[in-house]
C-alpha cells in the first residue's frame, strides 16, 4: 500500500491541514542544498547536477561518515518505474568513481573546496581514502510512488541492495507551507546493507556469523566503563546508533576501538535501549547509567533527543583487555559503522587472529 501521511492541527477538535504543492521540484532540491538536514543530519552534500558518462545528470550526491556515497534522485516528472531504473543506472556510474573524481566533483560543487578538509570539519575525523566509495546507497525523493515500485525497492533492500525512498508532502497552514517527511524503509536497514557492502567490494564470501563492533570516540565513551558494567554503546547521531539494532541476544561481538585496536569479545544479552532506560549493576545495587557512567553528564544533554541520544546494548564479556593492551596488527579489519556483518576474507582472517589472543573466546557463559 502506498505511503500516506497527514498533519493535524491540535485542539479540542483536531483539524487536518490541507495538502498543497511546491511550485516545482527544483525548489525542493534547492531547499535540500541549503539545509541538507531535511534529508539527513548524517550526510554531507558533495555534488549537484553532476553529469554521468551515460548521458544523464545525478541530482545530488552526498557522503556518509564511513566514506560511502549517497546517490539522491528526485522523481520530478518521471514515472515511478523510470526513476528506479534511472537511479540504478546512475549507481553503476557512482560505483566506479575514484577518489580523485570524487574530489573534483566536490570542487565543482563548492567552487574550489577541498573534500578532505570539509570532511574533517563536518565529521570530526580524517577522510580515509582507502574506505572512500567502498559502497553507496540510493535514495529516491518523491511525493508518492505506486505500490509496485515500493515493492521493488523493498525487494532490492531485503537482498542487500542499499536503496530507499523518502516521501515529502507539503501542507498548507494559513499563508505558510509546511513540509513533512517519511521514509519507506527504516534508514537503519539501508545503512546495514551499506555496512555489508562496504566490506565486500571485490572479493566476497558468506558472512561467518561474527559481528564487528566499533567502540569509537574516547572523548565521549569509556571502555573502562564498558568492561566493568558490560555494554557497548553509540550515539551522537542516528547514523552511529542505528546499526546497534542488528544485534540480538546470543550474538557474538568482537570490539575494536578505532585507531587503537581490538579490546574484547562478548555475547549480547539484550537488544538496544536508550540511555534513559539503561541501568548498570554496582556495588550498591542496580542504578541508572545516567548516574554512574564517566560521561553521564554529556549523555544527559541529549537523553531526550531520539536522534542524538546514546544507545546501549548489554554484553557479557567472554574475554577483554584494557585499552592500553589492545591488539592492533597490520591487516586486521576495521570499519566506521558501529556494527556490521563483514563478508570479506579479511574479516575471517581477523577473527582467526583474534582467537589466538582472546583464547577464552568460546568459553560458555552462565
Amino acid at each position: 500500500m502506498p505511503i500516506q501521511h497527514a498533519i493535524w492541527k491540535v485542539g479540542d477538535k483536531p483539524e487536518p491541514l490541507s495538502a498543497s504543492k511546491l511550485a516545482s521540484e527544483q525548489k525542493l532540491e534547492a531547499m535540500i542544498v541549503r539545509e541538507p538536514h531535511i534529508l539527513s543530519s548524517e550526510w554531507m552534500l558533495i555534488g549537484q547536477q553532476e553529469s554521468t558518462n551515460y548521458g544523464g545528470r545525478i541530482d545530488l550526491l552526498a557522503i556518509a561518515p564511513d566514506g560511502s556515497l549517497v546517490l539522491i534522485e528526485l522523481k520530478r516528472d518521471k514515472t515511478p518505474r523510470e526513476i528506479v531504473a534511472q537511479a540504478l543506472d546512475y549507481a553503476s556510474w557512482v560505483e566506479q568513481l575514484t577518489s580523485d573524481k570524487i574530489a573534483q566533483i566536490y570542487q565543482r560543487f563548492t567552487n574550489g573546496g577541498k573534500l578532505n578538509e570539509a570532511f574533517k570539519q563536518h565529521f570530526g575525523t580524517e577522510l580515509d581514502e582507502g574506505t572512500l566509495n567502498q559502497s553507496h546507497q540510493i535514495i529516491i525523493v518523491a511525493s508518492a510512488l505506486d505500490a509496485t515500485t515500493e515493492r521493488i525497492i523493498g525487494y532490492l533492500n531485503a537482498r542487500d541492495i542499499a536503496i530507499n525512498a523518502v516521501f515529502f508532502q507539503v501542507f498548507q497552514h494559513g499563508d505558510e507551507q509546511l513540509l513533512s517527511r517519511v521514509w519507506l524503509i527504516d534508514p537503519g536497514e539501508t545503512q546495514a546493507n551499506v555496512a555489508i557492502t562496504t566490506t565486500s567490494k571485490g572479493e566476497k564470501e558468506p558472512w561467518n556469523g561474527e559481528y564487528y563492533v566499533s567502540f569509537g570516540d574516547a572523548s565521549s565513551r569509556s571502555w573502562e566503563d564498558a568492561r566493568q558494567y558490560g555494554f557497548i554503546s553509540a550515539g551522537g547521531g542516528s547514523w552511529y546508533s542505528q546499526t546497534l539494532k542488528l544485534l540480538s541476544p546470543g550474538d557474538r561481538v568482537w570490539v575494536k576501538i578505532p585507531k587503537t585496536g581490538y579490546v574484547g569479545v562478548g555475547r549480547v544479552t539484550e537488544t538496544v535501549r536508550p540511555i534513559k532506560e539503561f541501568t548498570v549493576q554496582t556495588l550498591t545495587g542496580e542504578r541508572p547509567a545516567l548516574e554512574v557512567l564517566k560521561h553521564a553528564d554529556s549523555y544527559k544533554q541529549y537523553a531526550d533527543d531520539p536522534e542524538k541520544a546514546e544507545y546501549f546494548v548489554r554484553v557479557d564479556w567472554i574475554d577483554s583487555v584494557p585499552e592500553e593492551k589492545a591488539i592492533n596488527e597490520v591487516g586486521l579489519f576495521g570499519n566506521q559503522n558501529t556494527v556490521c556483518q563483514p563478508t570479506t576474507p579479511k574479516w575471517r582472517h581477523t577473527v582467526e587472529q583474534l582467537k589466538t589472543y582472546f583464547q577464552h573466546w568460546d568459553r560458555k557463559l552462565d
